[in-house]
């Protein structure tokens, strides 16, 4: 089953030249998701009564064209495949006259919020969700690459307004750190995450940055070195 709505492109989701931010597209797929799952029957008070959670492992968005404020625009969202434990899930961001603005797929890892282990998905999600053709996309690998040279830089303290309901550092807020680290005038086309560990409130995280061939790598790391999420932009 495909899930999608419209929208209009407000001033809060757009950035200093007018544009819809990369963030604000992220968080148009993270909501278009949720209300996917209400809609299936397999949303939030479900989860919880059956003591699973649906957490994020990777994304890989494409951007073609950021739109303006004002335009008119449909969010859409669909399951094209479930194995063992993992959910794989496109989405797509048009105009209302159907030109295609965006495009991502991501992974997503069911969980047993008592053991914090990885569940079997159950036949009942599956049939919820169904499942449509996957997207015709140029697929990348879904670990994105620490980078193993880089510049360290000043770290800082999880706050709690960066933190979800699940009391971790929500996965948009990953890349809206890392995106404070790439050069000015960097124009984003496309941008992978691979979210590791969860950050939660007075973590530290230490960025370690890396730049070739116009390519981005922010690394968001935990005092030992190892990181919560790796985000790579082009």
């Amino acid at each position: 089953m495909k899930y999608s709505f419209e929208s209009k492109v407000r001033f809060s989701e757009i950035g200093e030249d007018r544009k819809m931010t990369l963030n604000s597209i992220l968080n148009y797929y993270q909501d278009s998701s949720n209300f996917h799952s209400e809609e299936a029957g397999r949303g939030l008070e479900k989860l919880i009564q059956k003591k699973r959670a649906w957490i994020l492992s990777s994304w890989q968005i494409c951007v073609d064209r950021y739109p303006a404020m004002g335009e008119h625009i449909v969010v859409s969202t669909w399951a094209y495949d479930f194995k063992g434990f993992y959910g794989y899930r496109n989405f797509t961001l048009h105009t209302g006259e159907g030109e295609l603005l965006s495009y991502a797929n991501s992974l997503w890892i069911y969980m047993d919020t008592q053991t914090k282990s990885p569940a079997k998905i159950e036949a009942e999600e599956v049939d919820g969700y169904g499942m449509e053709e996957k997207f015709p996309m140029e697929y990348a690998p879904r670990k994105v690459p620490v980078p193993k040279e880089g510049i360290w830089e000043e770290p800082f303290i999880i706050r709690r307004h960066q933190l979800d309901l699940n009391h971790h550092v929500n996965n948009g807020q990953y890349i809206q750190m890392a995106m404070d680290y790439l050069p000015e005038g960097f124009a984003v086309h496309q941008m992978r995450a691979e979210y590791k560990k969860q950050a939660v409130l007075n973590s530290k995280v230490i960025p370690k940055i890396w730049q070739e061939d116009g390519r981005c790598t922010v690394a968001l790391c935990a005092q030992d070195g190892s990181p919560y999420a790796v985000a790579q932009f082009q």
